[in-house]
């Protein structure tokens, strides 16, 4: 799964590629992040990219990436699910 970091501008309420942005491995800045992420919403104005989602850092400070969302992605979801309930 790939992603990209992106800037939000308030004023249009849109999200953009973060100028000098690089294309990332999702599961390495999830892991950055310490799996504190969250979906915020959809894409479709960007071709390889679905959904954007928030990662939020140890002092509260969101920092978007809009991430092309494939069958990989929900298995992630689905095994941290059952990590945390103790169902591994």
């Amino acid at each position: 799964m790939k992603c990209i970091q992106a800037d939000y501008d308030d004023a249009a309420q849109k999200f953009s590629m973060a100028k000098n942005a690089k294309t990332e491995d999702w599961a390495a800045v999830c892991r950055r992040f310490n799996d504190d992420v969250e979906r915020v919403g959809d894409i479709s104005d960007l071709d390889d990219y679905t959904g954007v989602y928030a990662c939020i850092d140890d002092i509260g400070t969101k920092v978007f990436y809009l991430v092309r969302e494939d069958n990989a992605l929900f298995r992630m979801k689905r095994r941290h699910f059952f990590d945390k309930i103790g169902l591994a």
